[in-house]
């Protein structure tokens, strides 16, 4: 891997983590640790701050042949750093129509709960902190704009937020992840490579081995102002989403039709995601909000009727109300 370049410097780790630290995170503490770059550089960042308050959490995820290399590498650098390891062993494995990284995210945050919950009868974890840097926040807001997603996309990746019992934080989310090899370069530690990083298959690694050093070259200071954009993506999300709750309150669960229809079509298709989402938790495509939008726009008699396919379901109109139910149109 060449050098990094003189412009990202190692200290912009140590001063996130200041950062972190002067929010008084609650303790114990526990550090998803990969034995990645990223997560080895915030494990020893931690260890140093609050040593005896700190375990790291591996999680094997069983699908490639060096996994069992992984955790050793994972278990080695524990006993030296005197951090309890504990691993949690899950089945990532996609299937067919699947996203991998969606699949194995999931199961890794079901991991995290298992370990939450197995850890209740010692000194409970409080926060679960995770080494994502800027440049995957750069990629991630880079795949939901290739999607077409709207602000919940551009919003990106939260710096903390709150799962279960335990908070979860990134303290790492601004700092380059060149800054943090060179971080630990200059401390002389190892790190282990994950071979998928270099599957070309995968977007996400094509957009860091293409286009990032391509946007560093033309606006080097991409990292932080997509950042600020992805900020205000999120400040403005929250917004709608208080929005949407008010309005799904003057609608009713289930919203009333003519209700919905006395709301503006931005309003109402803002609200109409906030019902699906939070009693339902579908995610209409913009296709089948735009048909369901149009099919409340025309339902103004008593006679005229809703079916229509929607996330893993199917909308439908109930009287004077629209109803969300599980399988496909027409059957019972």
């Amino acid at each position: 891997m060449p050098a990094p370049s003189p412009r990202f410097d190692p200290h912009d780790l140590e001063q996130a983590m200041d950062a972190f630290a002067a929010t008084a995170p609650a303790l114990p503490l526990a550090v998803a640790f990969s034995g990645g770059a990223d997560s080895t550089a915030l494990l020893l960042a931690c260890a140093q701050r609050w040593p005896g308050q700190i375990e790291a959490w591996h999680v094997h995820h069983g699908l490639q042949a060096a996994a069992d290399d992984f955790e050793r590498h994972c278990a080695a650098l524990c006993v030296r750093l005197h951090v309890p390891l504990r691993v949690r062993r899950i089945d990532a494995r996609h299937a067919p129509g699947q996203s991998p990284e969606e699949v194995a995210r999931t199961r890794r945050y079901e991991a995290f709960d298992a370990l939450a919950l197995d850890g209740q009868a010692r000194a409970a974890i409080k926060t679960v902190v995770i080494a994502q840097h800027a440049d995957d926040q750069v990629e991630t807001i880079l795949l939901a704009l290739s999607r077409g997603a709207g602000l919940p996309g551009i919003a990106a990746m939260p710096a903390r937020w709150r799962r279960g019992d335990v908070d979860y934080a990134r303290p790492l989310l601004g700092v380059p992840g060149p800054a943090i090899r060179a971080w630990l370069r200059a401390r002389g530690e190892g790190w282990i490579e994950d071979p998928s990083n270099a599957d070309a298959r995968l977007t996400r690694n094509r957009i860091r081995a293409r286009l990032l050093p391509v946007l560093d070259e033309v606006l080097p200071a991409f990292r932080a102002t997509f950042a600020r954009s992805a900020a205000h993506a999120a400040q403005a999300q929250d917004i709608l989403a208080e929005v949407a709750a008010q309005d799904l309150a003057a609608c009713g669960v289930p919203p009333r039709l003519a209700a919905l229809r006395a709301l503006g079509a931005a309003r109402r298709a803002n609200v109409l995601r906030h019902w699906l989402r939070t009693a339902h938790g579908q995610t209409p495509s913009s296709a089948q909000l735009a048909a369901l939008q149009a099919q409340i726009e025309a339902c103004r008699t008593r006679g005229h009727g809703i079916e229509l396919k929607l996330g893993q379901g199917h909308v439908r109109r109930e009287g004077d109300v629209l109803r969300w139910a599980p399988g496909v149109p027409g059957r019972a």
